[in-house]
């Protein structure tokens, strides 16, 4: 594994030590960074759920954040984050917090300008997950972002609340979803959602976002 790009692109990554733990693919992790928009999370602060090798959340320091906490209840996959962030020179921007996510969405500080969660794929209620992400008060800035990763057998809604589903990416088995969050969303607008995008879908060079 190696970070895809960034100050850090092509630093090692140590991957999953402990059974259940899918790190998310290089592939996958370049494309969500050339589709995100850089000013959206730039210089701010991220948070990584089920973090496993904190391959996502080192990714958004390397395209620019200022601050990542990273959640991990698995304790060899914690020492992994802890030694990646060595690795990639990023100790000084992240925190690994040992702990469940659900006590970590209560617990931690917030104003998130990005969330970033691809949990296992047999674990199933992301929907609920989702739910609670969008009702802790605080936890995300408005107009900050929320991705999830997810099999595509499991489908999501368009909204959360005041998150709104604004992309819908495919690559084979895995899909990623983009939630903005909208503290004065109006669900009864019309949503623009770009849907079943195949596998090239955001694999442009670096600086070109395509939302």
């Amino acid at each position: 594994m190696r970070v895809a790009g960034g100050i850090a692109k092509g630093r090692r990554l140590k991957g999953a030590v402990s059974p259940g733990t899918r790190a998310t693919t290089e592939r996958v992790r370049a494309a969500i960074f050339n589709i995100l928009d850089p000013e959206r999370y730039q210089g701010g602060r991220v948070l990584d759920l089920f973090a496993g090798s904190g391959s996502l959340g080192i990714e958004a320091l390397s395209h620019g954040a200022g601050w990542a906490d990273f959640v991990e209840w698995d304790r060899r996959q914690s020492a992994v984050i802890t030694s990646n962030l060595e690795t990639t020179g990023f100790t000084p921007q992240g925190h690994v917090h040992r702990m469940d996510v659900l006590q970590a969405l209560l617990t931690l500080p917030g104003r998130y300008d990005l969330v970033l969660l691809d949990p296992p794929y047999k674990m199933g209620g992301l929907d609920s997950l989702l739910e609670k992400i969008a009702s802790q008060p605080g936890l995300v800035v408005d107009g900050g972002v929320v991705i999830a990763g997810h099999s595509k057998r499991e489908d999501l809604r368009e909204t959360y609340g005041p998150l709104r589903l604004t992309s819908h990416r495919r690559y084979g088995d895995n899909v990623v979803d983009f939630f903005v969050y909208e503290q004065n969303l109006d669900n009864s607008q019309p949503q623009e959602t770009l849907n079943d995008l195949d596998e090239g879908s955001g694999l442009g060079t670096d600086g070109n976002p395509s939302w």
